[in-house]
Formats: structure tokens, sequence, C-alpha cells
């Protein structure tokens, strides 16, 4: 092989790989950005639930709640955002589970999971695992049942 194949096919391997590596980065960017602006939602929401709690002496309602997402910086992010706040009670604890959405990411950085709003206004990533199992701890029987419906 002479020096200019060489060096040909040395500048081509280089630039497959720098293409590769760009590739795979900006994937795994997008991932981590997508889930920073779905938790910056989230903590929106808990400071607005918190104030409405703090108001009116209850967590608001669905329909006040779907008003306000739509407005929220990040709301886009969220996807699929399920509120719970007609099963929680007054004696349900602080740290119940009152608003999630699922995040399933293709990555190699980040596993797939679910944003969670707590009732004192926490948002936190969680892992699905764990998410599911502290979910169930927290469903009724009536909750689970109108969930298959």
């Amino acid at each position: 092989m002479y020096k200019r194949q060489k060096s040909i096919l040395i500048d081509f391997t280089a630039v497959i790989v720098v293409t590769f590596v760009a590739v795979f980065a900006m994937i795994n960017f997008k991932d981590w950005v997508n889930r920073s602006e779905a938790m910056r939602a989230m903590n929106h929401l808990g400071k607005i639930v918190i104030e409405y709690r703090k108001n009116q002496g209850a967590i608001p309602p669905e329909s006040y709640v779907e008003k306000i997402v739509e407005t929220l910086p990040g709301q886009a992010r969220l996807g699929d955002m399920h509120y719970r706040g007609r099963w929680i009670s007054f004696d349900s604890p602080d740290d119940a589970i009152l608003a999630y959405t699922e995040k399933n990411y293709h990555s190699l950085l980040l596993d797939p999971g679910f944003v969670v709003l707590r009732r004192n206004g926490q948002a936190e990533w969680m892992q699905k695992q764990k998410f599911e199992k502290l979910l169930a701890k927290q469903q009724s029987l009536l909750e689970i049942q109108m969930m298959k419906d």
C-alpha cells in the first residue's frame, strides 16, 4: 500500500470514529436535556401545589392542574403526566406520589424511569422498579381498578 492510500484510509477512519462519537454524545445529551426539562416542569408544578395548599388548605383538583401544566416551562417534556390528586387524602403522608410521568430513554447513560412529584412539592427522578413498588404500596384497590378501565 502506498503512503497516499494509507493516509486516505487513516483520515477516513478518523472521520468515521469522530462522527460516531459525536452522534453518540448528542443522543445522550438530548435525553439528558429532556429529563432535566421534565424535572424543571415538575419542580414548578410542585411550587404551585404548595402555594395552592397554603392558600386553600387542600390539594388542587385535577382540572386546576391540567390548566397549570399547559403554562409550565418545560411542560412539553412532561409527556403523559398522571395526577393522583383524587386519591390523596388529608391523612396521606407528605411523601405520597401526587403526580408522575414515565420517561423511557434508549441511551447508555440514562436508565428509564419516572419523574415524580410528591405531596410535599418535591420533584425527583426515580428508577422504574423503585417507582412501581412505591406506587403499588400507595394505590388503593379502587384506583388500580380505575386505571385498568
